[in-house]
């Protein structure tokens, strides 16, 4: 899987700097710091409303911080050009659910879009077969979400956070 291994500039060290996220007078997030090393697996692990999620919105940009500051690859978060951030990082929440009825082709397409902004060329193209291939899908390439496993279904969702 050659465009999902390293490329140069590709994966980003995540630097956390006292961030805090508060929701009324509750504090979610009360000033981490942290690195998210670049190409190691990582993981943010705490009991339930422990501010995980929120963490993670924030890094993504979901959620607006507080205080602190959030960089990757040396720059703020802020700063940051939308689809260029949506082309370096990807989240998947642990329920996901649409309305729309999508083939599995379709929904790891989406993947893609901060790319090709919804015209896939040959590469794009590549990437969803590599995805697709990584996650072994492809007897249900075809087959709509709402006819899959959830766990079938999750590794979609999956397979589409590698294709983006």
């Amino acid at each position: 899987m050659d465009s999902i291994k390293r490329k140069e500039g590709w994966l980003k060290m995540i630097e956390i700097k006292n961030v805090s996220k508060s929701y009324r007078s509750k504090h979610v997030v009360n000033s981490v710091t942290t690195d998210i090393p670049e190409g190691k697996i990582t993981c943010i692990i705490g009991p339930n409303g422990a501010g995980k999620s929120t963490l993670l919105n924030m890094i993504s940009r979901l959620t607006p911080l507080d205080s602190g500051e959030i960089k990757i690859d040396g720059k703020a978060i802020g700063d940051w050009d939308k689809a260029e951030l949506a082309k370096t990082i990807a989240t998947l929440k642990q329920e996901n659910s649409t309305n729309v009825r999508l083939t599995v082709y379709e929904l790891i397409s989406f993947g893609r879009f901060p790319h090709s902004g919804g015209r896939l060329n040959d590469e794009d193209k590549r990437v969803i077969e590599e995805a697709i291939e990584y996650m072994n899908l492809g007897e249900f390439r075809d087959k709509y979400l709402d006819e899959l496993s959830g766990g079938q279904r999750q590794r979609a969702y999956i397979a589409m956070t590698i294709a983006q």
